[in-house]
Order: C-alpha cells, then sequence, then structure tokens
C-alpha cells in the first residue's frame, strides 16, 4: 500500500524587523510591499494599503494578523497579537499566478496616543492541499510555505523624533547572520553607537548620513562619513522608537579607543 507524507516547513523572511535589518532574504512564493508603513492616529493618514503580489506558479492562499512591537536597547524584540488595533480589509485571499491584492490597513486604536507605536503585519502563506501523486514512486512532497512581515508605526499627529548619540566606541562583534543563512558569521571590528530619542514620535535614522570624526590609531584625526545607502545595508531602517533607544553595531575600521563624534546629515 502507497504511503504519502506531507511535510509542512515553514520559512520566514523578515524585515530587519524584524531585527530590522533589511538583509537579504531567500526567494519567497510572494512579494509584500511596501515592507515599512508610517501612519498617523488621526484623520486621513490613519489609513495606509500594502500590496501582497503572488509570484508563485500556482495559487496562494493568505491571511493577515497583526503584533505589537516593542523593542529594548539592542533591538530585541517582544511582540504581543494586536488584531484589535486595526481594521483589516480583505484579511484573507486566495491569489491565482501573477495576481495582486492591495490590502488596506485603517488605524482603530485610541486617536489620542502618547507617542509612536510599532506593530507588523504578518501575511502568511497557507498551506494548499496537494493533488493526489501521479505516481506511485512519490513517497514524500514538501510543501514551503510563508511569512512576509511589513513594519507598520503608527505615530501622533504633529510629533517629531529627537535623536542624539549617547556613545560611540570601537568593538569587536559579531553581524547577526541573514534570514534562511547556515553560514556561520566571522567576527569583526567596527563601532557601537547608541541612539537616544526624546520625541514622541519614531525615527528611522537610515534616512540620514552619519558622520563620525576622531583619531585614528596613531592620534591623528579621522573622519569617515557612512551613506544612507550603506547603512541600509548594514542596519536597515536604523528605526529608533519613541522616547527609547536602540544600539546599531557596524563595520567601520581605523578608529582609536578616544571619543569618537557622531553628526547626521542629508
Amino acid at each position: 500500500m502507497q504511503m504519502l507524507v506531507k511535510l509542512w516547513r515553514r520559512g520566514v523572511a523578515t524585515l530587519g524587523a524584524l531585527a530590522l535589518v533589511m538583509g537579504p532574504t531567500p526567494a519567497s512564493a510572494m512579494r509584500v510591499s511596501p515592507m515599512v508603513v508610517e501612519m498617523e492616529s488621526q484623520s486621513g493618514a490613519a489609513v495606509a494599503r500594502i500590496e501582497v503580489q503572488n509570484i508563485n506558479q500556482g495559487s496562494l492562499a493568505f491571511e493577515t494578523r497583526i503584533y505589537r512591537m516593542t523593542l529594548d536597547a539592542d533591538g530585541n524584540i517582544v511582540e504581543e497579537p494586536a488584531d484589535e488595533d486595526f481594521l483589516v480589509f480583505p484579511p484573507q485571499g486566495v491569489l491565482s499566478p501573477g495576481a495582486r491584492q492591495v490590502v488596506r490597513l485603517q488605524w482603530a486604536g485610541a486617536p489620542d496616543i502618547a507617542a509612536s507605536q510599532a506593530y507588523y503585519v504578518s501575511v502568511n502563506q497557507l498551506p494548499i492541499a496537494f493533488a493526489p501523486a501521479d505516481s506511485e514512486n512519490v513517497a514524500a512532497q514538501v510543501q514551503v510555505v510563508y511569512n512576509m512581515r511589513a513594519l507598520v508605526v503608527v505615530a501622533p499627529p504633529g510629533a517629531t523624533p529627537n535623536v542624539s548619540a549617547q556613545s560611540v566606541r570601537p568593538v569587536t562583534y559579531t553581524p547577526d547572520s541573514p534570514p534562511g543563512s547556515t553560514e556561520v558569521a566571522q567576527s569583526v571590528r567596527g563601532l557601537e553607537i547608541t541612539l537616544a530619542n526624546t520625541g514622541r514620535r519614531h525615527a528611522m535614522m537610515s534616512g540620514f548620513n552619519w558622520r563620525f570624526e576622531g583619531t585614528d590609531t596613531e592620534g591623528q584625526p579621522l573622519r569617515v562619513d557612512v551613506s544612507s545607502e550603506e547603512l541600509n545595508r548594514a542596519v536597515g531602517t536604523g528605526y529608533v522608537p519613541a522616547l527609547g533607544q536602540r544600539t546599531f553595531r557596524i563595520p567601520v575600521l581605523g578608529f582609536s579607543d578616544q571619543p569618537v563624534r557622531l553628526t547626521f546629515f542629508q
């Protein structure tokens, strides 16, 4: 008697999100865009849209779930279900090959939130039943289903960020491996930067260029500019929560152990 084994394996492609690092992701059966959405808690800015596209050769069934996200200074994520904070339409669907679906998000939380709140919309591919096997020689079938996450941040109207560098110091660290990678990352030398945000609105610090100024290992003046494109590759969005702080590590070489000054410019 033929035995057919169905194996389900979940692949996860996230935002640097949701370590909030926009790094390379494995090939997937769907595309979600944009991957970062900024909203406000009142008026027309309380509505946003994301698009789900089926880039698979078969049908794609999906559902959406929303999670509230908090971060500590090192970017460690604590999440909890928060579907009640948004109205989502449609919350689920089935797409034919190549088809697209716009998903509408409407803020349903308090209109007068004190500070920005971060969420992610998780678009989960649902397993579809396999067709009966055509050959008795097929002993197993594997289906990979994906979970794509988009960062959504809701801010109070009129709120602004206020970001400053609390500390910058040379360190040796081990970078996080890209999602899906099995390679062991090697230690690198770079700078550890702690940014504090005293404003009521979050900040996406990769939208700026960063300038580091200090001395090199021979005591000579040293200045290094890191472009927003380079920062996006290293730290993703550079998200710093409202009324909070984040620590980033980037591979900038050459500085001595003397104080390093950091400024931002566009």
